[in-house]
């Protein structure tokens, strides 16, 4: 996992409550053995709808995903998250995630920033209005701005979870540069697993 401390870009906004995540990757794409390409089955049962959001041009390239409460809710499949970065997403932005798929954002890279309902509505009304407007997410202040709506707000994330996302750590506190160390050892020596405690500094 990459450190991620600032993110900014525009936003597409997913005005939907209770988006389980079967609606955000359908199971016929989970035969797939590789992580990658997911996000072509993004939401695949809506984008046959020509108004759906990511259809919109005014929306291409967004890398922040605004998305009505309750985002995330359902099966634990990891594809969800998968889907969402392959597709370019590098933040959601939400009153309330699904424990489980939070938990696997944080796993992959993928920020969930949970704000209040009232500052979710804002940003939501702001972004539908004004695509072309910048939201930046500071990780380190835990803050979202969007200063041309003149909106600023604060959003949740435990410590551990944000010392992760600054840093770069994964869920056992390993840096990329030690996977990639232990990556390449593992390589070189065929049915060795290194001990978690060992320094590859």
């Amino acid at each position: 996992m990459r450190p991620v401390r600032v993110i900014t870009g525009r936003a597409a906004p997913l005005d939907r409550s209770d988006v389980d995540t079967d609606q955000i990757i359908p199971a016929s794409w989970l035969k797939r053995v590789e992580r990658t390409g997911f996000g072509q089955g993004l939401f695949s049962e809506w984008r046959d709808q020509r108004d759906f959001v990511l259809n919109r041009p005014e929306h291409a390239g967004a890398n922040i995903l605004v998305a009505g409460p309750n985002f995330g809710t359902g099966s634990s499949r990891e594809h969800a998250v998968w889907a969402l970065q392959d597709y370019g997403f590098e933040a959601v932005i939400s009153a309330r995630f699904g424990d489980i798929f939070r938990n696997n954002c944080t796993k992959s890279g993928l920020l969930p920033a949970q704000v209040e309902a009232a500052d979710a509505e804002a940003l939501m009304r702001a972004v539908t209005e004004a695509p072309d407007l910048e939201v930046t997410i500071d990780v380190e202040r835990l803050r979202v701005e969007v200063p041309a709506a003149g909106l600023a707000f604060s959003f949740s994330l435990d410590p551990f979870t944000q010392h992760r996302f600054l840093e770069g750590l994964d869920d056992i506190g390993l840096t990329l540069r030690h996977e990639e160390a232990i990556t390449a050892y593992e390589r070189s020596r065929p049915g060795w697993l290194p001990s978690l405690g060992q320094s590859y500094a």
